[in-house]
């Protein structure tokens, strides 16, 4: 008999609410995919939560177990990249949205979907990083691409007590950035300190509507956020900024106008970290091993075990988390 492992299965029931249960699997159950990896960490991400708790309509097959990220040992290989007994993480690719994913003891999926899990990194390290850290590598290396160096001015973070800007936070402060840290939650401001913002402002002034076009005060910013926040972003943002914008927690609409474009010749530099090229992921996860101060992982991270996912989404949701939440499969 095969071993079983605990996984978490979101089905939908007849009246299309969601059912959300611990079931025992074994690999024979597990979706197509020419990589089994033994899951060793994973995290709980924005993201996850709204699957979990079906706040959005992040699951688009049923019934699947979610979880959009996960570090682990490769347990069979049929991908020539890969062998028994590698190192890996995955992020995205459509992982606890449309096939099984990180919930669970095993993972099997596709060989091109992994890298090479950094030497200097756990898993448990991997995942304090997660995608949300991931993302905001991506939103980094973007404005690094696009000229925004530390001699341009300040640079914002928005949602900055959340899992992307939380380690947005961290990781600009090391390159040298001057971080303005915007966050709903001012009581974290000794935490955002300890990141490395040098100034934290209350989320109220970005979260109404924007004018056209504000007070120049940042040459750009990272923003997880969207909506209302993002539109003021945009139209505080200096002459040739940019921002990298990667979330949506305040909402999908940006309600902005042309003039940051076309008066200042902002850019708004769209990051996806779903369908990220492989290139680029890891370029983005050896900037990580290089430039996120490992001391800092610990203020980033919450550790718990696979019995306290489901609350974990919930909470997150709810935005009672800061940073991010490490999940140690072992535990």
């Amino acid at each position: 008999m095969s071993e079983t492992f605990r996984a978490i299965l979101v089905s939908r029931n007849e009246d299309k609410t969601q059912a959300v249960r611990v079931e025992e699997m074994s690999e024979a159950d597990l979706m197509e995919g020419d990589v089994t990896v033994a899951v060793e960490a994973t995290t709980v991400n924005y993201k996850d939560g709204l699957a979990i708790t079906g706040k959005a309509p992040v699951i688009r097959r049923f019934p699947l177990i979610p979880g959009i990220d996960f570090a682990g040992t490769v347990l069979s290989s049929g991908h020539a990249r890969w062998k028994e007994g590698d190192k890996v993480v995955l992020n995205g690719w459509g992982v606890g949205e449309t096939h099984y994913g990180a919930f669970a003891g095993r993972a099997r999926v596709s060989g091109d979907w992994l890298v090479p899990l950094p030497g200097t990194m756990t898993p448990l390290d991997a995942m304090a990083i997660g995608t949300a850290g991931y993302t905001a590598m991506l939103c980094v290396m973007a404005l690094e691409r696009h000229g925004i160096s530390p001699d341009r001015g300040p640079v914002v973070v928005t949602g900055a007590a959340g899992g992307v800007g939380s380690v947005a936070v961290s990781i600009l402060s090391r390159l040298g950035y001057h971080v303005v840290a915007s966050t709903g939650r001012t009581s974290e401001e000794a935490y955002l300190k300890e990141l490395g913002a040098a100034e934290i402002i209350d989320r109220d002034e970005l979260s109404g509507p924007a004018r056209p076009l504000g007070k120049e005060r940042w040459a750009g910013g990272v923003d997880a956020v969207g909506s209302h926040t993002l539109a003021n972003v945009l139209s505080m943002t200096s002459y040739g900024g940019a921002v990298a914008a990667c979330g949506l927690a305040q909402g999908m609409d940006l309600p902005s106008s042309v003039a940051p474009f076309i008066l200042r010749g902002v850019s708004l530099l769209g990051i996806d970290s779903v369908m990220a090229p492989l290139g680029l992921r890891e370029e983005a996860w050896r900037r990580l091993s290089d430039d996120l101060d490992r001391n800092k992982l610990s203020a980033l991270s919450t550790m718990i075990g696979f019995d306290g996912i489901i609350e974990a989404a919930k909470a997150i949701v709810e935005g009672r988390i800061r940073g991010r939440v490490v999940v140690d499969m072992s535990a």
